[in-house]
């Protein structure tokens, strides 16, 4: 089976706060895509995130962020389900939805990054995501994997290392892939914002354009005024 990115393609679905979305969001969901030969990646920004705290930016900003990310990148798509559906942002509730738009025999694939898959049991309603969705963990170069008793239970069950099943079966599976992982995170990039840093390079340059302009990663509005005054915005 060559893994190709025809219509019929799985789809990836790769949910985050995204707050702010960066480089090291983008780039794994870009190598997926391109490995894997998915149709696409949906990128889900989280409205209202069951397992951290509440984001610093508001729901409508982080969506107009990771819009603005991937609007000429091919393949890379933003999906704003969870933003328009009240509650808790559950990924069984989300899957749920795809679910019932693609049907029961259409491929998706959930991408987590290794932390999220490890700490999967204490999620919402877990055991059922296997049900609806292949599991792709996204992984760095040299990475052991070293789930609890439970998790490895279900590894031992579920998990292959061929990516043609992920287009043969619907759900499923576990499949484990490397990609390239840049130590960069939100937390981060809001500190060097708050301390009147430069992000550039951290994300693109459309969304250093939004938060350097923007009161939302600022302790205080003065910060975020002075440093629009200073690159000429105001």
């Amino acid at each position: 089976m060559s893994l190709g990115h025809s219509e019929l393609a799985p789809i990836g679905l790769f949910g985050g706060t995204f707050d702010p979305i960066h480089h090291g969001h983008l780039r794994p969901a870009l190598e997926l895509y391109e490995i894997l030969g998915l149709a696409e990646v949906r990128l889900l920004p989280c409205a209202d995130p069951p397992h951290r705290g509440r984001p610093l930016a508001p729901a409508p900003f982080r969506l107009e962020m990771a819009q603005a990310a991937v609007h000429d990148q091919p393949g890379l798509v933003v999906d704003d389900r969870e933003m328009r559906r009240p509650g808790p942002s559950y990924t069984r509730d989300t899957l749920e939805s795809f679910r019932a738009e693609f049907g029961e025999h259409r491929s998706l694939l959930l991408i987590l990054g290794s932390d999220a898959f490890l700490g999967l049991p204490k999620w919402h309603r877990w055991e059922g995501l296997l049900e609806l969705a292949h599991i792709v963990v996204a992984h760095r170069p040299g990475w052991a994997l070293k789930p609890g008793a439970v998790l490895g239970d279900v590894m031992a069950r579920r998990e292959t290392d061929n990516a043609e099943d992920l287009h043969r079966l619907p759900a499923g599976r576990i499949y484990r892939q490397q990609v390239t992982q840049l130590e960069i995170s939100s937390t981060t990039i809001r500190e060097i914002l708050d301390r009147g840093g430069s992000v550039r390079y951290l994300t693109p340059d459309p969304v250093v354009r939004m938060v350097e302009g923007s009161p939302h990663y600022f302790s205080t509005p003065a910060r975020s005024v002075a440093r629009v005054t200073r690159e000429g915005g105001m």
